[in-house]
Formats: structure tokens, sequence, C-alpha cells
């Protein structure tokens, strides 16, 4: 994992203090305030800076991440991986895997084996999956491997995803209704007056006779959003008994996340990224 970064000074931001130039390349008050206690925190061309110092244009300004420790037991294992780089590392997650150790899942986690893999590149970073899919959700899943990748991709990727539903769904449309838990359980997620905000759009690549193919995206990110707006709508997803799906022909909630598009946090190119749909949904639109 990178320990430093880099930002050289434009010559339109000549004279600003140290602190806003580092606030406006996504460092929080909280990471700068940090950095000043650290040996070395925040030079620039190699001298001490300090946040009120103005920058000078033309000047390479660095700063020296703190170190982190991770706590997640590594357990070899294999990794589907799409695109990595120092700052970030995005994998394909098959379906069946928790991202995250629970009570029941403690080795064998997404988590776990990049754990794993990143000690033996030498890279021991903390864990930050930025998307969090459920267990039998399968498809793409963003990794930061420090705190400031982090903080600047938070609701600064889009993402689309795949959804075999039931029902021949007549329209591309959006679902904009709050979601939220009822009384009666502490996980499924339900449409409710008094719910948090939630809105899907989707739009219908493929129609069979009892099933559509459609392609999904969100402007929020609420717990079970997908799988609740669509059950909402009388089209349920396959494979999703908890929200009114069959298994016959999937075991799974038939949802992968295909792709995701954002800017490198650090050099601010244009990434696309994307995902094959897995076998067992493909099956699903190939048998009818």
């Amino acid at each position: 994992m990178p320990d430093i970064l880099s930002f050289t000074v434009p010559e339109n931001c000549a004279g600003i203090k140290a602190k806003w130039f580092l606030k406006d390349r996504g460092l929080s008050t909280r990471m700068i305030t940090q950095l000043k206690r650290e040996k070395d925190g925040i030079l620039m061309n190699g001298k001490i800076l300090r946040t009120i110092d103005k920058v000078e244009a033309g000047a390479v300004i660095t700063v020296k991440l703190p170190t982190e420790e991770m706590h997640i037991e590594p357990v070899e294992g294999s990794l589907d991986i799409v695109f990595e780089d120092e700052h970030i590392l995005v994998v394909n997650k098959p379906p069946f895997m928790p991202v995250h150790p629970v009570k029941q899942h403690q080795t064998d986690t997404l988590a776990n084996i990049a754990a794993h893999y990143s000690r033996q590149k030498g890279e021991d970073y903390v864990f930050r999956a930025l998307n969090r899919l459920d267990r039998d959700t399968s498809g793409l899943v963003l990794i930061a491997k420090e705190r400031f990748t982090a903080n600047k991709l938070k609701n600064a990727v889009h993402k689309e995803y795949y959804a075999v539903v039931h029902g021949t769904v007549p329209d591309d449309g959006t679902v904009d209704a709050p979601i939220g838990l009822t009384e009666e359980s502490k996980m499924v997620r339900r449409v409710v007056s008094n719910g948090s905000p939630a809105v899907t759009h989707y739009r219908v690549i493929k129609r069979g006779d009892d099933y559509s193919l459609l392609s999904l995206w969100l402007e929020t990110g609420k717990t079970h959003q997908i799988r609740c707006h669509m059950s909402y709508l009388g089209y349920p997803l396959l494979g999703d008994e908890l929200y009114g799906g069959s298994r016959d022909k999937i075991n799974r909630q038939a949802l992968h996340c295909a792709s995701m598009a954002f800017s490198h946090p650090v050099t601010g190119k244009k990434i696309s990224i994307s995902a094959p749909m897995p076998q067992d949904m493909q099956m699903l639109i190939s048998n009818n």
C-alpha cells in the first residue's frame, strides 16, 4: 500500500493556504489534523509545510499517510480481480460469499481472502469495501486501500446491477418510495411512509414469458433496496424467497453488480469496470 500521496500545485492554486489546497483534493479535516502530528506528514518540495502556509505553483506537495492496522484474520482463497492499482482493488465476488465477517461466517468472507492477498503482496491495509453486497448477490466490490481513497470515493461511484425478476415488466421506470424495517422483522425491508428515502431506476433489457431481465441503478443505497422495490412493484427477484420470489429455477436472489464507474481519487482518470453475468443467471434467460 502506498504511504505517500503527491500533488503538483497548478498555477491557479498558487497562494492558497495548504489546508484548503489539501481539502480540495479530498483530504478530510480530521486527516489533515492527524498529518500535522506526523513526522514529515506534509511537505512541499521536501520541506515541512504548515497548514497555514501558502502553496507555490509547480511545487510538489507530499502527504505521508498514517499507518493503520488490519484486524481481520487472513485466509487463503481465490480472488477474481477485475482492477487494481496502489489505491484501489476491485473484485468480482461470487454468490454465497459474505463480504464481511459476521457471527456465522468468521473466516470464509471476502475480507478474509483480501487480507491474505494484501499481506502476500506486502500491502497490509485495512479492508474497506465501499459497496456491501448481500452474501447471495454476485458482482463487483470496490475496496479502498487507504482512508483517503475511501473518503474521496464515498457516494461518488455509479453502479449498475442486473436482476432477473418474475413477470413481464412492461416499461422502463423509477421507484421513488421510502423503505424501512417493520415491527415484524429485523431483516426484511418494506415500503413504509416513515421510511428512509429510496430511489431505484430500472430499464428492461429482455422479456420472457414469465420473467424480465432488468438493468438497475440507484440514487440511494439502502439495504435490500432493489429487492424491496421490485417486490413492491409486484416483480420480485427470482430466487428471492425473502421478498416473494421462487427458488424453483435458482437458489439465490438473481442479482449481480455488473458495472461501476468513477473518477480515480488520485489521478482523476475516469475508470469504468464491468463483470459478466454469472452462469446461474445466464441460464435463467437462455432457457426461456
